[in-house]
């Protein structure tokens, strides 16, 4: 083992080949012609991750996009200059690995068909590990794909769909949502953005006062339709593309670009709208519903991205732990770092094993399963509300245990902590979401599906009968608190509680399917995932006294532990 004389740097190390259980569980998710297919991909990008990738990355975030609104010689040139450090992080995202492509068309990776969306979002979990800001233009270039494919006439379908899956950079039209207003962020009824039918073309007029990626080639835009109703009712949803047929800009500007606490290396600004021209997207008043979906696929890539920000952090952690001293002993050996390191990898490891298995859950309400469709729908937001803001505390912890020099501008450490914050943020804030959960359980019955899907997964699950019945006693429990909570309007400071409990049960469940899985594989890890569904009873849905102490690791924490930082030396 390599003993650090100056503070360990992790750079250069592959974050793929360093993390052997991403492998393990991708065997579990992905079938094998997949597998094959996206796993020289998955150690490509794991090596970018660990060194090049992440360059660009501390050198866009250091020099953030810039407005240009005139010529030198005071012509009108509204356009936002990028530095090249972020599109070169394009590039790989968008053309080398077709991260927006993929879930599609073929072609990518030379596949036949589309991919499963857990092959894209795999690839997303490791990206996120050198660069979040970029991810928002590239979710949102997915998402608004998806969406126009869906809910969009055929015509308009065939005008964009090709630029939109573009892999060459100069074809490539990318994606914006234009929703948020001053009045109106997370109560969306409230939009006051107009559109007007003026001559058999829909023209938008009025403010969003935050959005990402403003000159987008084509944004998805709620607006409110001249008579129509209150509410999200009365809202319908437009194409707006920045450029028309003929070349000319559309008649909307971009006023300012924000300057944000994180995902500096990405421009978000304000933008008003005088009449642009925007195509009617489905039926209309049905824009709220249909908007629903392309933001709920951004709440689960938000949340991949999240669980991806924590993977990194553990992974620095866990190196530093290894290779530094202190006290005569390396950090790992150290009884209270182990303790701290066991509760972070194990809420890392909640974060994976939900996304994993959502985008599982995923294929399967695309494909026409009703009951994984109300599934889905309440495993969005329980990993946008939650995953997201244990990200926030794993990544705080990291740069604690990297100590000051994780104060530092030249580590990562302060830049993932910052782009960590947005996921709570963007796509609903944690009341929002969380009351979503609510939501879901009270009006669709989500809770139910849920339940019986999580009895179905324990009965496929092999650990010892005392884990899993300790696993189904927990899952009934915060059920049923949950599902108190969502009916009854005075419990309702209780609902960050309540979905809290649901989704710790839910993810200790699937560790304990995914352990059954493993160990019919024949993986030596299998009865990793048992440890960690374990360790979140212990950790996350235990009642503890905060004057009692608590016993240090577990042995079989340490054992865990001790089997994390297998895949981090260099």
């Amino acid at each position: 083992m390599k003993i650090y004389k100056n503070i360990p740097d992790s750079v250069g190390m592959n974050a793929y080949a360093a993390d052997p259980a991403m492998a393990q569980l991708l065997s579990v998710y992905l079938s094998p012609e997949s597998l094959e297919l996206v796993t020289p991909k998955l150690q490509e990008l794991g090596a970018l991750v660990g060194d090049h990738l992440e360059q660009l990355a501390l050198t866009a975030d250091k020099n953030p996009p810039v407005l240009h609104l005139r010529s030198r010689n005071s012509a009108e040139e509204e356009r936002i200059v990028k530095h090249p450090a972020f599109e070169e992080l394009e590039r790989y995202a968008f053309s080398e690995f077709g991260l927006a492509a993929m879930s599609h068309r073929g072609g990518v990776f030379g596949a036949q068909e589309k991919l499963p969306p857990l092959v894209k979002y795999a690839l997303v979990y490791l990206f996120v590990q050198a660069e979040f800001g970029l991810c928002c233009p590239l979710s949102m270039t997915d998402a608004l794909t998806r969406t126009l494919v869906k809910f969009g006439s055929p015509e308009l379908v065939d005008k964009y769909f090709q630029q939109l899956t573009s892999q060459d950079m100069d074809a490539l039209f990318q994606g914006s949502m234009f929703m948020t207003e001053q009045v109106a962020g997370s109560d969306v009824g409230a939009i006051t953005t107009t559109a007007r039918l003026e001559d058999g073309k829909w023209r938008l007029y009025g403010d969003k006062w935050f959005c990402s990626n403003p000159d987008a080639a084509l944004g998805m835009v709620l607006a409110r339709p001249e008579g129509g109703g209150e509410g999200t009712r009365g809202l319908s949803l437009f194409l707006l593309p920045r450029f028309l047929d003929d070349g000319s800009k559309n008649a909307y500007r971009i006023l300012r670009l924000k300057d944000k606490l994180g995902t500096r290396s990405m421009a978000s600004g304000e933008i008003t709208f005088e009449g642009a021209e925007a195509y009617l997207v489905g039926e209309p008043s049905q824009g709220f519903k249909q908007m629903t979906d392309m933001i709920n696929m951004s709440r689960l890539s938000n949340g991949v991205r999240s669980a991806g920000m924590m993977r990194r952090s553990v992974n620095e952690a866990m190196f530093i732990a290894q290779n530094r001293t202190a006290f005569g002993k390396r950090l790992v050996d150290l009884p209270l770092m182990q303790r701290q390191l066991a509760k972070m990898l194990t809420v890392a490891e909640q974060g994976r094993s939900m996304v994993f298995h959502t985008a599982r859950v995923l294929e399967a309400a695309d494909k026409g399963d009703a009951a994984m469709a109300k599934v889905l729908r309440i495993m969005t937001p329980l990993i946008k509300f939650r995953t997201c803001r244990d990200a926030r505390k794993v990544s705080g912890d990291a740069m604690e245990v990297r100590g000051g020099s994780g104060y530092i501008e030249e580590w990562s450490d302060a830049r993932v902590l910052r782009d960590s914050h947005l996921g709570s943020i963007w796509e609903g804030t944690s009341n929002i979401v969380a009351l979503d959960v609510a939501r879901a359980t009270r009006r669709e019955d989500a809770l139910s599906a849920l339940s019986a899907y999580v009895g179905e997964l324990l009965k496929e699950a092999e650990p010892a009968p005392a884990l899993l019945e300790e696993v189904s006693v927990s899952f009934d429990k915060a059920a049923g608190f949950l599902d108190r909570v969502a009916n009854t309007r005075e419990l309702e400071a209780d609902t960050r509680q309540a979905a809290s409990a649901v989704y710790s049960a839910t993810s200790a469940a699937i560790m304990c399917w995914e352990s059954a899985q493993l160990r019919q594989a024949g993986h030596r890890s299998a009865g990793d995932r048992a440890a960690l569904a374990r360790a979140v009873i212990r950790h996350r849905l235990s009642a503890q006294d905060p004057c009692v102490g608590r016993a240090a690791a577990t042995a079989e924490e340490a054992d865990l532990l001790s089997r994390s930082v297998e895949g981090l030396s260099l």
